[in-house]
């Protein structure tokens, strides 16, 4: 049986060259595209790594490449990410790690911006099959609360809580994290705009039109996807 991750990870390593600094994310691809530059890359050495996650940052390590810290650079040349669902223009739900924000913040920096995976995470549009995941200051959360529900009187609104400890999960920058349930979505240009500019939100899980290109394995073998933008 195919290993499409595995696939989608080989291609992705085509893109490595000499000396670039990379950014990587979290998931199983991921961690296949690490397994592979220790394994297979003859210039890993040169090659230094920061990440959004804590679990991949900790793989990076463990593997004995270069990890440097967010707050120690200003540009990555490539950033490498799954997630959970992508359309033809490349947008992307990355709604499940509630990592966000720090991804978000790679995705900015790197001069190009790779979505890696198994092609089963394309859709034709964006839907309602995850949710849309907020980050949110934990002083504004009732503001934010009453805004949405104000806003999006058809959506389902659930605070994160933990199933290791009482009470809310907590973001790796002190925060809460909202999972927004719609029952069907707005525009995207829209719904990017109008969560980004409620007061207290921090950063949401939607990366509209911030991905260069797709690289993803499956059936019908590997492809890399360019955004089919639509005006």
């Amino acid at each position: 049986m195919s290993d499409y991750k595995m696939d989608a990870a080989r291609a992705a390593m085509q893109l490595l060259k000499e000396g670039q600094t990379i950014g990587l994310g979290a998931g199983s691809t991921i961690a296949k595209l690490i397994e592979l530059i220790t394994t297979e890359c003859s210039f890993a050495s040169s090659l230094t790594f920061i990440s959004s996650s804590f679990t991949t940052s900790n793989l990076i390590l463990e593997k004995g490449l270069n990890l440097r810290y967010t707050n120690t650079i200003k540009k990555l040349d490539l950033y490498f990410d799954g997630c959970d669902q992508f359309d033809k223009e490349l947008n992307a739900l990355k709604s499940g790690g509630g990592i966000h924000t720090t991804e978000k913040i790679l995705a900015s920096m790197a001069l190009e911006f790779v979505l890696i995976g198994d092609a089963g995470k394309f859709a034709e549009q964006l839907d309602t099959t995850y949710p849309l995941v907020i980050e949110v200051l934990p002083n504004a959360l009732p503001l934010v609360l009453n805004h949405l529900n104000t806003s999006f009187p058809d959506a389902r609104l659930n605070l994160r809580m933990s199933s290791q400890k009482d009470g809310a999960v907590i973001s790796d920058h002190g925060n809460l994290l909202v999972d927004i349930h719609f029952s069907a979505l707005l525009p995207l240009e829209e719904l990017n705009i109008r969560i980004s500019l409620i007061p207290g939100v921090v950063e949401h899980s939607l990366f509209y039109r911030i991905a260069a290109k797709a690289i993803i394995a499956g059936p019908d073998g590997v492809q890399t996807l360019l955004p089919q933008r639509i005006s």
